[in-house]
């Protein structure tokens, strides 16, 4: 194949994968990442491959450069695919012990400190202590 034939299908390739990936609905997104993430690394294998067995310098440049690019994509797909799965995770409340203190002491509308109010209208309770 020619210089121009190779360039006519990278360009044809980034196209359609650009079209079928958003396409995909946003359910479907974490399994796609996971099984992008095994090709990327089967891409990472064959890149070290290709570098271990360049024989002239500008391919042996060209395979390091596959090499760096796809660590840096496969990385990305997982730190991509981590951040995900931080969405659906269910975060556990806190301790009231660990809670900061709504009230500051000062006064608000309703009452002042010195009054003991918290300031929300209702009687009782200290400047600064949570209810």
């Amino acid at each position: 194949m020619g210089p121009v034939a190779l360039l006519t299908v990278v360009v044809l390739a980034v196209f359609v994968g650009f079209e079928v990936v958003s396409k995909v609905t946003s359910k479907l997104h974490t399994p796609l990442m996971s099984g992008a993430n095994a090709i990327h690394g089967i891409i990472l294998v064959g890149a070290i491959i290709v570098a271990g067995q360049a024989g002239d310098p500008w391919v042996l440049g060209i395979a390091l450069l596959a090499v760096v690019l796809a660590t840096v994509n496969l990385v990305g797909g997982f730190v991509v695919t981590d951040r995900m799965l931080e969405m659906f995770s269910v975060h556990k409340p806190q301790h009231k012990s660990a809670q900061k203190p709504s009230g500051t002491g000062t006064a608000k509308a309703g009452g002042t400190a010195a009054e003991g109010h918290t300031g929300d209208g209702s009687s009782g309770g200290v400047a600064g202590e949570a209810r």
